[in-house]
């Protein structure tokens, strides 16, 4: 289970890793790379995904300015892999952005 102190603790630019994937959707989404750090040392891990590979990952929910964001990241000792990020959207997430809509589970 991934720890988000742990996380936190590891996270600086030596360690970040974007993938191909996560930039091509921040640049998109128009979100920089400074949010994706200021919402890993302000945010809380929602979701965790245990049986990803080739390390463990998890959904953080964090905030850029005063909007919320989430980030799917993997994380080993060594590096933080930013898998993908996004604005959560109302549509889809119960208020707060933290639960997933009934329908989104299915």
């Amino acid at each position: 289970m991934l720890n988000i102190e742990a996380i936190k603790l590891a996270c600086t630019d030596d360690t970040i890793i974007i993938t191909e994937h996560a930039r091509e959707r921040m640049k998109e989404r128009n979100i920089r790379y400074d949010d994706i750090i200021s919402s890993i040392m302000c945010g809380e891990i929602i979701e965790q995904y245990e049986d990803d590979k080739p390390y463990p990952s998890c959904l953080i929910l964090g905030c850029e300015s005063i909007n919320p964001l989430h980030i799917v990241l993997s994380f080993d000792a060594g590096a933080i892999w930013v898998i993908t990020a996004y604005v959560p959207t109302p549509e889809k997430w119960n208020l707060g952005f933290k639960t997933r809509k009934a329908a989104e589970l299915k």
